[in-house]
């Protein structure tokens, strides 16, 4: 198991970027600030020994700022120096579902503070935070998760002489149902739960439906082994169907099925989301020149992970996050959200925040030093103002955000719970994108999550 002790150098923890609606529609980020240390910062904390990250970043954040969350994608993470010793920070983008005011003051926070980014930029203590908040601001931050999971672990089939479909998870799969209960409702309070009718799925899910309180819905298509009695039945267009109707419904969607049908399932969803397949066709035989994107409407189009083809292991799962298509608005001045201020004329311009954080970026802060710590006495830091690293490929939650948007990305969102221009921006016709815009694809395995 990974450790914070000091034999374990390396520190781990985890926070978020917690957003609300402002009175202006506008997000407001939560920061909190220590006594201790009389400095503002994201909400943050170190994992306890064995704890998933996403779970950390939830726990820590109602601990510090008193807000309960619902995570969305993944962030960059950051790394400095506390005592010595490495510390790597990971971040999400995070929807607050409510806050406990009871919760502040506490050991660690006497005070909390709601801003805009812009302003939260100009706030927070450490050049590592800039990084964060403006990865947090190249993208609509309102998405809503689409998880495609495979089932945990089942007896093996060659021990098993009954019928397939009744062959259940062993031990060491229940348990991992368990702490994928735990885990996947740090993305939402409430899924609608879609399940292969097989036993190792129905398990799998079995705790989480049990934890929210949501049925699970069998579907027979999602059965490796369903024969259907009509061709109209086909299990690939069933399922693709099923997929469309997941992302039109803009409901948190788990979808548990098996790792024969789970790479069908992940390209229903490209298919649907962006009109692409891997294949590199859209979806009226248009070809995608072989990258299948996804409009972020603030950072522009994005190229998949490097490891979307991968084989998710027993218990992983991708997380979709899937920002709502805007409706159609009439003709006139529109509210924008984290935009950059209006320019003003004449030669003495003031850059925006995010140009000035993208001259930081590309220069490294002189402003050395980082956060002291999430509370522990005796610890100094040495940061590097490092932004955090790209995309590693490997699929484990590390120093990238799927979408590859960061510093660089200027936010022009009309608003959180919308994309704005989509129609345009997304290949394919307006059926191909029912329910929304494919922000950013995360990719989670259970037994890796502790030990990024």
């Amino acid at each position: 198991m990974p450790s914070n002790k000091p034999g374990s150098r390396l520190i781990r923890a985890a926070g978020g970027v917690a957003w609300r609606p402002g009175p202006d529609g506008r997000p407001q980020v939560l920061l909190v600030h220590r006594k201790k240390y009389d400095d503002w910062s994201l909400p943050k904390g170190k994992i306890e020994p064995g704890e998933p990250l996403p779970v950390t970043a939830v726990r820590e954040v109602l601990e510090e700022g008193g807000a309960r969350l619902a995570l969305g994608r993944r962030l960059v993470s950051v790394r400095y120096n506390v005592g010595g010793r490495p510390k790597r920070v990971h971040y999400w983008a995070a929807r607050v579902l409510s806050v406990d005011s009871r919760a502040i003051p506490n050991a660690e926070v006497d005070e909390v503070a709601w801003l805009p980014a812009d302003r939260a930029v100009e706030k927070v203590s450490y050049p590592h935070d800039h990084g964060v908040l403006a990865d947090f601001a190249a993208r609509p931050p309102h998405t809503v998760p689409l998880i495609l999971l495979r089932h945990a672990k089942a007896l093996p089939k060659g021990g098993w002489k009954r019928a397939d479909a009744d062959r259940p998870l062993d031990d060491s799969g229940r348990y991992a149902a368990k702490a994928l209960a735990d885990l996947l409702a740090c993305f939402a309070p409430s899924f609608r739960l879609i399940s292969s009718p097989a036993a190792r799925c129905t398990e799998t899910l079995r705790p989480l439906s049990e934890l929210t309180g949501d049925p699970v819905r069998h579907e027979p298509s999602l059965y490796i082994h369903n024969k259907p009695l009509t061709e109209a039945a086909d299990p690939g267009t069933v399922n693709a169907a099923l997929i469309r109707e997941a992302i039109a419904s803009g409901e948190p969607t788990v979808i548990c099925a098996h790792r024969e049908n789970i790479p069908a399932l992940r390209e229903a969803a490209l298919a649907a989301l962006t009109g692409y397949s891997v294949a590199g066709k859209a979806s009226g035989g248009k070809a995608s020149g072989g990258k299948a994107t996804a409009d972020g409407a603030a950072g522009g189009a994005f190229e998949l992970p490097a490891d979307w083809d991968e084989t998710l292991p027993t218990s992983g799962f991708w997380v979709l996050n899937i920002a709502p298509r805007a409706a159609k608005a009439e003709p006139g001045p529109e509210p924008t959200a984290l935009a950059a201020p209006a320019a003003r004329p004449g030669p003495a311009r003031r850059r925006t925040w995010w140009q000035r954080l993208r001259a930081l970026a590309r220069r490294g802060d002189p402003r050395q030093g980082g956060d002291p710590g999430d509370g522990d006495a005796g610890e100094g830091d040495t940061g590097s103002g490092n932004f955090g690293e790209g995309n590693d490929g490997s699929g484990n939650v590390g120093d990238h955000q799927a979408g590859g948007a960061g510093p660089d990305s200027a936010s022009t969102a009309d608003g959180p719970d919308s994309v704005p221009g989509s129609d345009a921006a997304v290949p394919g016709s307006e059926a191909a994108v029912p329910g929304g815009v494919l922000i950013s694809a995360d990719r989670y395995d259970l037994s890796d999550l502790a030990e990024s």
